[in-house]
This record gives structure tokens, C-alpha cells and sequence, in this order.
């Protein structure tokens, strides 16, 4: 029995309100979720323009699913349509930037940042748990680290947590890291380095001197970093992810339904064409992009500092297994078969050491009083049945998981429990 596992990296905006049982992470133990990463949330969305990818991760049906205005009305529908499982919402800079910005490919004006800061004040005001950015992004990526700052600037009032899926995770890594610390050192926040990883060629095997990087920051202000357990990552389809990645699945697209599963080297031979080519033609879509080294991985989930997310994107037609297998992996592949760490750092990694860094006060741990949101495994058992041929099968092992005190999981289904509850900042005006 163990404290309700945290995923801290989700982009499970729109499945909470789709699939109230969010049936990919409570089938995993997964009691609570932290939403709108990567620079990328459902609200406030106050654009005309198709959300633009990435923002389709939780978009999946265009403008038609864009109609949350303000923060303040996406909580008050999760409260009206409770989840089986909490959440705690962060605020996108590229969700922001479409609403205050005619264009994209340009750093913010002083007028559109305070309008951005405007929107992002309201929106902790009604209980977000703080600011994402996705800098990687091609919305986001033209904002300079100054007009992030001016936004981050709004976290400490509400002890709001930034978190970054930073400009560069290859050949730039240590410079995006150094202006990341830099970044939330100025704004006086905490920050979350996002799924870190060492991601192309160029800094394979480098995830030492990253980690020492890290270590180096937090000795002088709040850092912390999630981590998920594959070689593999996913997102939008993106050229430049081309070149660091040894194959690619394609997990979706909008243009050729059918290329969902299939590699993109296999579809680019059938059409006698480059990979890139063959990527402009299956655009709007999604990629599987194995761009890791297993030692980089295993390091890097073991060191104390890494908390457990999946970025996990549930509206694929073909998800990355870490959608359901990510807590399960950790603690049967990884802590129980590898012996990267015992099964109690395994834990602590997912449930005490998240909660308390996103500032969830009594969850991720079991103690009187403190709310109760626990699993119940097989620690013999437990393992991931999702693989990137078959991603969507649920993990075994997990017997019972309970949230807010209501049995939410068991026998390998869900109860119909819908107690998941809107987590809010601990500064918020709306906080109950």
C-alpha cells in the first residue's frame, strides 16, 4: 500500500472533461495529475485561429473544443463533471501568447506582455498551480527568456511553480538549462525542468555532467525535474526532430489516417521520398521519436532529484506506451528487475517528493489526516503491458486505488467513482 501515485508531466487538459474515468492513468495508480505542460493548456483560450500545434495535444477537435475563456470557467466544468482522479492545472505560455499575439514568430510587446500577465494573475487568482512554457515549440519559441520572466514574475505571489520544457534539449542543452535557472532565479520561482533528457547525438551520454548542472542550480535556489522511463519520446510532427532520432513512429495523422503505428522510414520507402517529405504529407500529426541512450535514461531516473511524469498524450491514435505504463515500468522494470533503486525511492519519487514540490499539501503521503489517495500492488506483479507495437494495454499488478477515500479501481476496472478534485494553489482566492 503506497501514497496515490503523481504524474507531474500530463497532457490530460481534455481527457479529465472526455474521459472522466482517465482510464490510461488510474488503471497505472495514477491519483493525481498536474495538466497544461509545455506551454500548452485549454484556458484561457481567448483566439480565433485553429490552436496551432502543439496546442492540438489538448485541442484534438480544433476550435470546436476551444472555448474555455478563462481559467476560472474550465475549473468551475471539472468541478460540475468531477474526474475520477485530482488535478492540478498549470497555465500555458503558448495558449497566452495565441490570445494576446496577432503573430507568433515574434517576441511579445510590452502591451501584449502585460496582457499575458493580466490573463496569467487571473487565472492563479482563480487557483492555477502556476505557468508552463514550451520553448522547443514554434509558438513559443520566438519569445525571448525577458518576456518569460515578466511572466514567471507573477508565480511567487501565489507560490506558483514555473515549469519549462526548455528551448533546447540537444546540442543547446546546457545553455537552455543555464537560462532556465537563470530565468526562475530573476522571477524569484521555482522552476521544473520538463521530461529532462539528453536528446540527439551530440549530448548522448552527457547526462552526468547535465545532472551536476542541475545539482549545481538547486544548491542556490527551488529546481526540480521530472523524468519518464523510455528512449523514446513523442510529440507533434516536427523535421527538426529528424536528424537526433535513430526511427520514428508515426502516432497519428490528420492527413493519412491509416500512417498511425506505421514507422515513417517504411511510409517514406513507399512513397519514394526523403523522411522529411514524407513528414510534410502527413502533416498535422504526431511522432514517436527514439532519440535516447538507455545509460542517459537510467541515470537520470535514478538520480534523488527526479520526480516521475509521463507525457503521456491521450488523444493519439497510437500514444507512446508511457500513456499507460509509465508508473508500472518504474517500479517493476526499472526498481524491481534492474535494481536502479529500491522500491521505496521508487515511491517516493512518484508520490512524496512530487507533492511536495508542486506544493500539494497532505497527498503523496500516508499519514492521519492527509487525504486519501493510495494504491494497493503487487510489487511480483507489477509491470507495463503497453509496448510501442500494442500501447494502449493496462498494467498488471495494480489491485486497488483509492481516491479521496472512494474506490476508484479494482479487479482490473474502474467503479464508476467520479471524487477526483480541481487542486488549486496554496494562495489562491478561490481556494475552498
Amino acid at each position: 500500500i503506497t501514497p496515490g501515485f503523481i504524474d507531474v508531466h500530463t497532457h490530460d487538459d481534455r481527457l479529465l472533461l472526455s474521459n472522466s474515468e482517465v482510464t490510461p492513468k488510474l488503471s497505472q495508480g495514477v491519483t493525481t495529475v498536474v495538466v497544461g505542460n509545455c506551454g500548452v493548456s485549454l484556458s484561457p483560450w481567448l483566439s480565433d485561429r485553429a490552436p496551432p500545434p502543439p496546442l492540438d495535444l489538448v485541442f484534438p477537435d480544433g476550435k470546436n473544443g476551444a472555448h474555455f475563456s478563462t481559467f476560472e470557467s474550465y475549473s468551475t466544468e471539472l468541478a460540475r463533471r468531477p474526474a475520477a482522479i485530482n488535478a492540478l492545472p498549470l497555465i500555458g505560455h503558448s495558449t497566452l501568447r495565441c490570445g494576446a499575439m496577432d503573430r507568433l514568430d515574434r517576441p511579445a510587446t510590452q502591451a501584449e506582455i502585460e496582457q499575458m500577465r493580466t490573463l496569467l494573475r487571473e487565472s492563479l487568482a482563480a487557483g492555477a498551480g502556476g505557468f508552463s512554457t514550451g520553448l522547443f515549440y514554434p509558438p513559443n519559441k520566438a519569445a525571448p527568456a525577458a518576456e518569460v520572466e515578466a511572466l514567471a514574475r507573477e508565480l511567487p505571489a501565489f507560490q506558483g511553480v514555473y515549469a519549462t520544457h526548455m528551448r533546447n534539449e540537444g546540442d543547446q542543452l546546457f545553455e537552455s538549462l543555464d537560462e532556465t535557472f537563470d530565468t526562475a532565479r530573476r522571477a524569484g520561482c521555482p522552476v521544473v525542468v520538463s521530461h529532462h533528457k539528453c536528446q540527439s547525438k551530440a549530448v548522448w551520454g552527457r547526462s552526468a555532467e547535465s545532472l551536476a548542472r542541475i545539482e549545481a542550480a538547486a544548491a542556490e535556489q527551488p529546481v526540480g525535474f521530472d523524468v519518464y522511463p523510455y528512449v523514446a519520446g513523442s510529440t507533434v510532427l516536427l523535421e527538426e526532430m529528424i536528424e537526433p532520432s535513430r526511427r520514428i513512429i508515426v502516432s497519428w495523422s490528420a492527413a493519412v489516417p491509416d500512417a498511425g503505428g506505421r514507422d515513417l522510414a517504411d511510409i517514406a520507402t513507399e512513397w519514394s521520398c526523403s523522411l522529411a517529405q514524407a513528414m510534410a504529407r502527413l502533416q498535422p500529426g504526431g511522432g514517436i521519436y527514439f532519440c535516447m541512450e538507455e545509460e542517459d535514461v537510467e541515470r537520470i531516473l535514478a538520480h534523488p532529484m527526479g520526480m516521475i511524469g509521463s507525457d503521456g498524450i491521450p488523444h493519439d491514435k497510437h500514444p507512446h506506451p508511457r500513456l499507460w505504463g509509465t508508473f508500472p515500468r518504474v517500479l517493476g522494470h526499472y526498481s524491481r528487475d534492474r535494481q536502479l533503486f529500491p522500491l521505496e525511492e521508487a515511491v517516493r519519487k512518484m508520490t512524496g517528493l512530487s507533492a511536495q514540490t508542486f506544493g500539494l499539501t497532505d497527498r503523496g503521503v500516508l499519514e492521519a489526516e492527509a487525504f486519501a489517495d493510495l494504491v494497493v500492488f503487487d510489487r511480483s506483479r507489477i509491470s507495463d503491458s503497453a509496448t510501442f507495437e500494442q500501447p494502449t494495454l493496462p498494467a498488471a499488478g495494480i489491485v486497488c486505488v483509492i481516491v479521496n477515500g472512494a474506490i476508484a479501481w479494482q479487479g482490473g476496472a474502474g467503479t464508476g467513482s467520479r471524487t477526483g478534485r480541481l487542486l488549486k494553489n496554496p494562495r489562491s482566492t478561490e481556494n475552498d
